[in-house]
């Protein structure tokens, strides 16, 4: 590679950070200034792109928990949108084909292979705003994360299924790696933690890669189905892999966004039709609100998983090069997708960004769109008489809800916005309620604002500040307890007339006390 598109892909990515947007955007600017330019080549990349790929199936395969899978509302939100999005965009796509000649089509499966990379959502984009929000454990983080893990699957299918030749008898052979289960689980206990986790991680998705590819099946599948295997071996290690691999999988990938830039220089006609596909991706979070509100989620629920799939996916872009290098698509409509996929991300982050407020603002609208039977998941619990309230119930909510307790205070509720964590902090003993603290809806049906303390254990300071903010505009006067990450934050909530508990310093004390009252006892 040459060193002058790794400095551009760097400047050009800082640039669009500091705007706002994901860097990947800059990563596709820098591969057409490098190409414009004459320095580097598609063919430097390929070796990076294609690692990058792998190890992107590779943990989406760690990620995979089926049963995150199995509402209806989420496989056939996903399903169904398909249904009615890739005829629509085939249909767009094939006139653009016909009306501007270097964008035809070689071959008859080109406008519906199109369409269907195009009717995927950015996961990337996706959890990058959920993380930025606080909202990853959010009850439509998890249903807007399970359409995309759908859409993935799917991917991989057409993935397999355009490999243009059938397996080898030996991939049959295949079907027994379920039984390595406990092979994989004793492996991944003896490999520890660091850099040796992380070098296991590449052998694992490269050497299932080989050995797919030597029976006659996609290296890509290979990946996928051993990270499979490995989540199912061992759930915490597997998470612990897929942390550490996360900044190489995302290095290795901006080979792939350089590539794209080589592909071709975009032409200004290129541009025109790439904003018409970009204005047409306005009609997803419609199609999306319209399916999740016909399965019986709230509208509120339909509203924030719909804007959170509001754009063009980079595993779109993926499938379409793949589609590319089959003889296809021609070159030029990966340059457009790249333009389209660009657009989307200008239109949806900044939408995204004020989702809460657009719900404020038109919420009594969206909820005339509401189906009168609910899914259990969307009923309202009932907080009874508490007097103090969790806002949170992860390590540190749990804790506060037992010192609570063990101080003699039994009025306590905790507010927990996973719904299948909440019923099992339900089962092991802690009162707990599923609901949203940021979910003015919530506040008002269950009369939280009738406790007489809130404490509030959530995980970004985005997400305390709107919900003190919000308690302040229902009219809490009371104390509200904000468990802060950073000593910085508390300034912004006590002038909302917080409480702030700064956490890591008082963790240092708590185990210098723990440890002096141990010692203690030991002498």
């Amino acid at each position: 590679m040459e060193p002058l598109v790794i400095a551009l892909a760097f400047l050009l990515g800082l640039i669009f950070r500091k705007l706002g947007y994901p860097p990947l955007l800059g990563y596709l600017m820098a591969g057409f200034t490098g190409n414009a330019l004459g320095y580097g080549s598609s063919e430097a990349l390929a070796p990076l792109a294609d690692a990058g790929i792998l190890l992107l199936l590779f943990t989406i395969g760690l990620k995979l928990n089926l049963r995150d899978l199995t509402p209806r509302y989420v496989w056939g939100s996903a399903v169904l949108h398909m249904v009615i999005a890739v005829p629509l965009t085939t249909a767009v796509i094939y006139l653009i084909g016909m009306v501007y000649e270097p964008l035809g089509f070689v071959h008859a499966a080109g406008p519906i292979t199109l369409a269907f990379a195009l009717s995927f959502s950015s996961t990337v984009l996706a959890i990058k705003l959920f993380e930025e929000r606080g909202e990853t454990a959010s009850f439509y983080a998890s249903i807007a994360i399970g359409i995309l893990v759908v859409q993935d699957v799917l991917a991989v299918v057409y993935l397999v299924a355009t490999s243009g030749h059938w397996p080898t008898p030996w991939a049959l052979a295949l079907l027994s790696l379920p039984l390595l289960i406990p092979v994989f689980r004793y492996l991944m206990g003896m490999i520890g933690h660091g850099e040796l986790l992380l070098l296991s991680g590449v052998v694992f998705a490269f050497g299932a890669a080989e050995i797919f590819q030597w029976v006659g099946l996609k290296g890509g599948l290979g990946a996928l189905m051993m990270g499979v295997l490995l989540a199912r071996s061992h759930q915490a290690k597997s998470k612990e892999l897929y942390d550490q691999l996360l900044g190489l999988k995302n290095l290795l990938l901006i080979g792939f966004f350089l590539q794209i830039g080589y592909y071709g220089i975009p032409r200004l006609e290129l541009l025109y039709i790439a904003i018409v596909l970009g204005i047409l991706i306005t009609l997803r979070p419609i199609i999306y609100f319209a399916l999740l509100t016909f399965f019986g989620l709230r509208a509120r629920t339909g509203w924030f998983t719909s804007l959170a799939l509001f754009n063009y996916s980079e595993f779109g872009l993926i499938v379409a090069a793949i589609a590319q290098q089959a003889g296809v698509l021609r070159e030029q409509w990966l340059t457009t997708l790249a333009l389209s996929m660009a657009f989307s991300y200008v239109l949806a982050i900044p939408i995204n960004r004020k989702a809460h407020e657009l719900y404020i603002r038109y919420g009594d609208r969206l909820r005339r769109f509401e189906k009168p039977e609910r899914l259990p998941e969307e009923i309202i619990g009932s907080i009874g008489d508490a007097k103090v309230a969790i806002l949170g119930m992860g390590r540190i909510g749990r804790s506060a809800f037992d010192a609570l307790r063990e101080a003699g205070h039994r009025d306590i509720v905790g507010i927990e916005e996973n719904y299948t964590a909440a019923q099992e902090l339900e089962e092991a003993g802690w009162p707990c309620v599923h609901g949203d603290a940021s979910d003015r809806d919530f506040w008002e049906r269950t009369g939280l604002t009738q406790c007489d303390l809130i404490l509030v254990c959530l995980s970004n300071h985005r997400e305390h500040l709107r919900v003190a903010r919000l308690a302040r505009e229902l009219n809490f006067d009371k104390t509200i307890s904000v468990a802060t990450r950073f000593r910085d934050e508390s300034a912004d909530l006590e002038a909302l007339g917080c409480l702030t508990f700064y956490r890591y310093e008082e963790v240092g004390r708590e185990f210098a006390k723990h440890t002096l009252e141990e010692f203690s006892l030991g002498r």
